[in-house]
Protein backbone atom coordinates (compact mmCIF):
# COMPACT_ATOMS: atom_id res chain seq x y z
CA UNK A 1 0.00 0.00 0.00
CA UNK A 2 1.61 3.20 -1.08
CA UNK A 3 0.71 6.55 0.40
CA UNK A 4 0.71 9.61 -1.73
CA UNK A 5 2.15 12.63 -0.10
CA UNK A 6 1.53 15.97 -1.61
CA UNK A 7 4.49 18.14 -2.28
CA UNK A 8 4.70 21.00 0.15
CA UNK A 9 3.32 24.21 -1.25
CA UNK A 10 5.29 27.40 -1.07
CA UNK A 11 4.06 29.74 1.67
CA UNK A 12 3.26 32.48 -0.82
CA UNK A 13 0.89 30.13 -2.65
CA UNK A 14 -1.01 29.42 0.58
CA UNK A 15 -1.32 33.11 1.31
CA UNK A 16 -2.42 33.87 -2.24
CA UNK A 17 -4.92 31.03 -2.13
CA UNK A 18 -6.30 32.25 1.20
CA UNK A 19 -6.44 35.82 -0.08
CA UNK A 20 -8.23 34.68 -3.22
CA UNK A 21 -10.71 32.68 -1.15
CA UNK A 22 -11.35 35.69 1.08
CA UNK A 23 -11.89 37.91 -1.98
CA UNK A 24 -14.38 35.41 -3.43
CA UNK A 25 -16.26 35.24 -0.13
CA UNK A 26 -16.33 39.04 0.11
CA UNK A 27 -17.73 39.24 -3.42
CA UNK A 28 -20.42 36.68 -2.53
CA UNK A 29 -21.42 38.69 0.55
CA UNK A 30 -21.56 41.85 -1.54
CA UNK A 31 -23.79 40.14 -4.11
CA UNK A 32 -26.11 38.86 -1.36
CA UNK A 33 -26.35 42.38 0.06
CA UNK A 34 -27.19 43.78 -3.39
CA UNK A 35 -29.99 41.25 -3.77
CA UNK A 36 -31.33 42.02 -0.29
CA UNK A 37 -31.23 45.77 -0.93
CA UNK A 38 -33.04 45.31 -4.25
CA UNK A 39 -35.68 43.20 -2.49
CA UNK A 40 -36.31 45.85 0.15
CA UNK A 41 -37.18 48.55 -2.37
CA UNK A 42 -38.68 46.50 -5.20
CA UNK A 43 -42.14 47.75 -6.13
CA UNK A 44 -42.96 44.15 -7.06
CA UNK A 45 -42.89 43.31 -3.33
CA UNK A 46 -45.73 44.26 -0.98
CA UNK A 47 -44.94 46.49 2.03
CA UNK A 48 -44.63 43.62 4.53
CA UNK A 49 -41.99 41.90 2.38
CA UNK A 50 -40.07 45.14 1.94
CA UNK A 51 -40.08 45.87 5.67
CA UNK A 52 -38.91 42.31 6.47
CA UNK A 53 -36.13 42.72 3.88
CA UNK A 54 -35.11 46.00 5.54
CA UNK A 55 -35.07 44.27 8.93
CA UNK A 56 -32.88 41.49 7.54
CA UNK A 57 -30.42 43.84 5.83
CA UNK A 58 -30.02 45.99 8.93
CA UNK A 59 -30.44 43.24 11.55
CA UNK A 60 -33.08 45.34 13.29
CA UNK A 61 -36.74 44.88 14.09
CA UNK A 62 -39.53 47.23 13.17
CA UNK A 63 -40.14 49.28 16.33
CA UNK A 64 -43.62 49.16 17.82
CA UNK A 65 -43.70 52.88 18.63
CA UNK A 66 -45.56 54.68 15.83
CA UNK A 67 -43.51 57.83 16.52
CA UNK A 68 -40.08 56.16 16.46
CA UNK A 69 -37.66 58.22 14.34
CA UNK A 70 -36.28 55.18 12.49
CA UNK A 71 -39.65 54.73 10.76
CA UNK A 72 -38.73 57.53 8.38
CA UNK A 73 -35.45 55.75 7.59
CA UNK A 74 -37.36 52.51 6.95
CA UNK A 75 -39.83 54.33 4.70
CA UNK A 76 -37.00 55.92 2.72
CA UNK A 77 -35.04 52.66 2.43
CA UNK A 78 -38.04 50.66 1.31
CA UNK A 79 -39.62 53.24 -0.96
CA UNK A 80 -42.78 53.16 1.15
CA UNK A 81 -44.65 56.06 2.66
CA UNK A 82 -44.44 56.62 6.40
CA UNK A 83 -48.12 55.70 6.59
CA UNK A 84 -47.46 52.35 4.86
CA UNK A 85 -44.74 51.56 7.40
CA UNK A 86 -47.09 52.47 10.26
CA UNK A 87 -49.78 50.31 8.66
CA UNK A 88 -47.33 47.38 8.75
CA UNK A 89 -46.76 48.12 12.45
CA UNK A 90 -50.50 47.98 13.11
CA UNK A 91 -50.86 44.76 11.13
CA UNK A 92 -48.14 43.13 13.23
CA UNK A 93 -49.78 44.27 16.48
CA UNK A 94 -53.11 42.89 15.28
CA UNK A 95 -51.45 39.61 14.34
CA UNK A 96 -49.81 39.29 17.78
CA UNK A 97 -52.98 40.18 19.70
CA UNK A 98 -54.86 36.91 19.04
CA UNK A 99 -51.73 34.89 19.85
CA UNK A 100 -51.32 36.72 23.16
CA UNK A 101 -55.00 36.19 24.01
CA UNK A 102 -54.69 32.45 23.25
CA UNK A 103 -51.64 32.12 25.51
CA UNK A 104 -53.39 33.97 28.34
CA UNK A 105 -56.47 31.75 27.97
CA UNK A 106 -54.29 28.62 28.07
CA UNK A 107 -52.63 29.87 31.25
CA UNK A 108 -55.98 30.29 33.03
CA UNK A 109 -57.08 26.73 32.35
Amino acid sequence: MSEKTSAPRPTTELIRTHAERMAIEAEERLQQRRVALAEQCSTANPPDVRVRAWEKVHALRLPSDARHPVLEVIAHGTGLTLEQVRQEQRARVAQRAPQTADKEADGKR
